[in-house]
């Protein structure tokens, strides 16, 4: 069962890091990589027993070297797994490391409320090795490769 680290990169994110830290059911630690937060986020994020690092300006792969576990699910503070994905994680859990040869990377489709209703987004790749090195800013660049997940992150816009 490979275990998973999820990462959040955070900034003043007290009031809506709660809703996302609550859907992480299947992940096996927290950590929250924090950049210079000002209100409650890191005692949110400790009430949730994650581990907590402070950015630096290195790029965001090299802080896959502070995950305890050899996968990640990267997040944004205003993301959430819902119910269906939290299922497929617990899934993706039971497998074998042989289950996983071949496969890169894991993406998710992924939805964002809007004042009109849900907008739906192409899978974005978020499941990834220890390993990996390919970054778009602070989430990981989409590789083609990647196996979709059942499931979607509901993306919340900020309060």
């Amino acid at each position: 069962m490979p275990p998973i680290t999820a990462i959040l990169h955070t900034y003043n994110d007290e009031l809506r890091l709660g809703r996302a830290l609550q859907t992480l059911l299947p992940c096996d630690e927290i950590l929250i990589v924090d950049h210079g937060s000002t209100d409650n986020t890191l005692r949110i994020a400790r009430q949730y027993a994650a581990r907590i690092g402070i950015a630096t300006k290195q790029a965001p792969g090299g802080l896959l070297h502070f995950a305890r576990h050899d996968w990640a699910l990267v997040l944004q503070p205003s993301e959430s797994v819902s119910e269906p994905l939290e299922a497929a994680l617990f899934e993706w859990k039971l497998s074998s490391p042989s289950d996983l040869d071949g496969i890169p990377a894991f993406s998710v489709p992924v939805r964002e409320q809007t004042s009109e209703g849900w907008i739906a987004f192409d899978p974005a790749t978020r499941l990834i090795p220890r390993t990996w090195n390919r970054w778009e800013g602070l989430l990981p660049a989409n590789h083609l490769q990647a196996k979709v997940l059942s499931g979607e992150l509901l993306r919340f816009r900020r309060p």
